[in-house]
C-alpha cells in the first residue's frame, strides 16, 4: 500500500489545485468514531466528513443493505424505470420532517442542489422572483447557491457573475449584535426585506436553523418563530437548509424543531445516506406538486445505491436513538468546552446544540476575530491525532461534529488533545 507522502506525490499530478484537503493523510478505513489513514496512524474524528456519516462510516446496516443493492442492480433512473426504494425514501422523509401537513418529496445528488431545486420549487408556486438570505450564510458552490452563500473566499472569489434576485439581511448574531434578542432581531431582517425588496416580490425566505460554514451561529430564541409567522402571513415560501443540521445532530431530528418551526420546504444531504450521495427537498404538498411533470428530476437524483443506505441509516437513527446520542455528546463536550473557555480568554464563546459545538476565537477582552489563533490549535490538533475543522465568515471558529456513534472513550480522548491544543 503507498504511503501518504507517495500518495499526495501522486495527488499534485493528478488532481486540481483548487481541491483542498483539512489533514495530510489519507485514508485507509473508517469506523466509529476513529479514521486510520494508510501509515497505520488513528485518528479521533470531530468531522463526520462535514456532519454526514453521523451513524458512523460503513455502519452495518448500510453496508449489508448497499450490497444487496449493488447486486440487484445499480442504475436505472428513476425518471425512466422507477423502483420502490426512491417512493420508501420519500415516504420516509414526509414523516420524519416537521409539520402534520401533506408532503412531498423529490431526491437530488448534492445539498446544493437540493437548495437550487427548493428556490425552483417556491418561485415556480408563487410566480414571484426574489429570494431572501441571511448573513454568514453558506448555501453551496453551484453559481445559484454560490449567489446564496454569503462568504466571498474560498467560495466565490472570481466565480461570478451570479444569479441575480437575491437578496441578504442581517442573521440573528448573539455573541455581534450586542445580544439583540430574537423578536427585536427578526424585526430588523423583515424591514429591510419591505423596504428594500417587498414582501410581494419574494418568492422564499432560506435560512439554515443553526448556520454551518458560517460558525456555528445558533440565532436567539424567537427568531426563527418570528420569520415563519411573517413569511405565513406574506405568503413566502419558508425554506428551512437541515442539511448539516439535519438527521439528529443537533439533538433532534431536525434543528427546527427545537423551536416547533414547521418550514413549507426542508433541503436536506449530508446525514440522509451514511456517507453516500443523497439529498432531497421535502415540503407541503401544494407546494411540491405545483411544479410541472418534468420540472424535476436529473439523472442520478435517487440513485438506488443511495437510497438503500438512507434507508438503512434512517433505521439506525431509529434503532440506536442517535438523536438522544447527539443530547449526550453535547452534554460531555459542552461541559469539557465551557471548562477550557473559563481558562481561555482567546474564547468568545461556546456554542451550538447536540453534537454540533463550536468556539469562537477572538483577541483576548475584544470581538477581534483571530483566525490564526484558531488555524494553530486546529493544527496542534491534527498534529496529535485529532480531526477538527475550522469555519465562520471570520475564518475563527473551531467546529466540532463527531460521528454520533462516537465511544465515550473516544469522545474524552479527543477533547483531552482538545483542551492540549489550547495549551
Amino acid at each position: 500500500m503507498a504511503t501518504s507522502e507517495e500518495l499526495h506525490k501522486r495527488r499534485v499530478e493528478a488532481v486540481a489545485r483548487g481541491v483542498g484537503s483539512t489533514i495530510p493523510a489519507y485514508v485507509d478505513r473508517a469506523g466509529g468514531g476513529t479514521i486510520t489513514d494508510v501509515d497505520g496512524r488513528e485518528w479521533i474524528d470531530f468531522a463526520a466528513g462535514i456532519a454526514v456519516t453521523n451513524v458512523g462510516n460503513s455502519a452495518p446496516r448500510v453496508v449489508e443493505a448497499v450490497r444487496a443493492q449493488v447486486e440487484r442492480f445499480t442504475h436505472t433512473c428513476f425518471m425512466v424505470a422507477p423502483y420502490e426504494s426512491y417512493v420508501a425514501v420519500c415516504e420516509q422523509l414526509n414523516a420524519l420532517t416537521p409539520g402534520g401537513f401533506g408532503k412531498r418529496s423529490a431526491l437530488f445528488n448534492s445539498g446544493a442542489e437540493a437548495v437550487e431545486n427548493a428556490v425552483k420549487i417556491a418561485r415556480h408556486a408563487t410566480g414571484r422572483p426574489a429570494v431572501v438570505v441571511f448573513d454568514h450564510a453558506y448555501h453551496g458552490r453551484t453559481n445559484l447557491t454560490m449567489a446564496l452563500t454569503a462568504k466571498n473566499m474560498p467560495y466565490k472569489h472570481r466565480f461570478g457573475p451570479f444569479a441575480g434576485e437575491v437578496y441578504r439581511v442581517p442573521m440573528s448574531y448573539p455573541l455581534r449584535d450586542g445580544g439583540l434578542d430574537g423578536a427585536t432581531a427578526a424585526a430588523r431582517s423583515i424591514e429591510m426585506i419591505e423596504k428594500q425588496v417587498g414582501a410581494e416580490n419574494v418568492a422564499a425566505l432560506l435560512i439554515e436553523p443553526i448556520q454551518g460554514e458560517g460558525g456555528f451561529v445558533v440565532p436567539a430564541e424567537g427568531f426563527l418563530p418570528a420569520l415563519r409567522e411573517w413569511a405565513t402571513a406574506a405568503g413566502v415560501v419558508f425554506v428551512a437548509d437541515e442539511i448539516q443540521t439535519g438527521f439528529c445532530r443537533t439533538g433532534d431530528w431536525f434543528a427546527c424543531e427545537h423551536e416547533g418551526v414547521e418550514p413549507d420546504l426542508i433541503t436536506l444531504a449530508k446525514g440522509i445516506a451514511g456517507g453516500l450521495p443523497l439529498a432531497a427537498v421535502t415540503g407541503r404538498a401544494e407546494l411540491m406538486d405545483a411544479v410541472h411533470v418534468g420540472g424535476l428530476g436529473g439523472t442520478y437524483g435517487g440513485n438506488p445505491i443511495a437510497c438503500a443506505a438512507a434507508l438503512a441509516s434512517i433505521e439506525t437513527m431509529r434503532e440506536l436513538d442517535l438523536a438522544a446520542a447527539a443530547r449526550r455528546i453535547g452534554a460531555v463536550m459542552g461541559e469539557r468546552l465551557r471548562a477550557i473557555a473559563a481558562g481561555d480568554p482567546r474564547v468568545a464563546e461556546v456554542r451550538g446544540r447536540g453534537a454540533m459545538l463550536a468556539v469562537e476565537i477572538v483577541v483576548p477582552g475584544t470581538l477581534t476575530p483571530d483566525p490564526a489563533a484558531t488555524a494553530a490549535i486546529s493544527a496542534a490538533c491534527h498534529a496529535a491525532g485529532l480531526l477538527t475543522l475550522t469555519c465562520g465568515t471570520y475564518g475563527n471558529v473551531l467546529r466540532f461534529l463527531p460521528p454520533l456513534v462516537i465511544s465515550d472513550d473516544e469522545l474524552g480522548r479527543g477533547l483531552d488533545i482538545l483542551a492540549a491544543a489550547f495549551g
